[in-house]
């Protein structure tokens, strides 16, 4: 799968913050994680009205027509929710990085790619189990508008995307090893086995050419 968007293509909500000159490279929404807690929420309520309903509130006229307000308050905060997942991107163009984010309220947040002095990503075991991470990105400047981009998905590909923009001639970290140099699988038995990263062959960096190379190779 690529997330190389062609030139003037993604959606309108976006477009319209870019300059003349401006290109969207890659263009995704939040990983549908970020929902996981408004979700959680609107079950936990619906699942205690249940409850309340069929048991407390069991004969109650007034009470049923309070729970039934509150059941549609839950499903009008998780649609504004799902809604405003919709509207959120990530956008990375040819001369920036962007995070649209807000319905009524619409906030971006910008950071030049020449000022991206270190880039990285970090992913917790919800993440990797659901396959999301978070852009922690650093700058030579104090007041950062954008530093962390959560609940990125693809996390990897973007990543390898974003470092051939911003070090096109960098040596980086092995994203397969971690930049280690080396690979441990463990079989059934609880027995480890340690060898060489077969990307970075066991020299712990990589170019970013190389893996855009190694990442067009594996599609096809």
């Amino acid at each position: 799968m690529r997330l190389i968007a062609p030139r003037n293509s993604g959606p309108a909500a976006v477009n319209k913050y870019l300059l003349p000159h401006e290109h969207q490279v890659i263009t995704v929404r939040k990983h549908p994680a970020v929902l996981i807690g408004p979700i959680a929420i609107a079950l936990a309520g619906l699942l205690i009205a249940l409850v309340v309903g069929t048991t407390v509130l069991r004969h109650s006229h007034n009470g049923i027509i309070v729970l039934v307000f509150v059941v549609v308050a839950l499903l009008l905060y998780l649609g504004f929710k799902t809604w405003e997942w919709s509207e959120d991107y990530f956008v990375v163009t040819s001369d920036r990085m962007l995070e649209a984010s807000g319905v009524f309220t619409r906030k971006v947040a910008m950071m030049p790619l020449v000022k991206v002095t270190d880039m990285s990503f970090q992913r917790s075991t919800l993440g990797r189990l659901l396959g999301f991470g978070d852009f922690i990105l650093e700058s030579a400047g104090q007041d950062q508008a954008l530093r962390t981009i959560d609940h990125v998905p693809y996390p990897e590909q973007l990543y390898l995307e974003i470092c051939a923009l911003i070090f096109p001639a960098e040596k980086i970290p092995c994203p397969q090893c971690d930049g280690q140099g080396i690979l441990i699988q463990q079989n059934e038995d609880g027995e480890e086995t340690t060898y060489l990263c077969p990307l970075c062959k066991g020299r712990k960096t990589v170019t970013s050419d190389n893996l855009i190379a190694d990442r067009d190779s594996g599609d096809d």
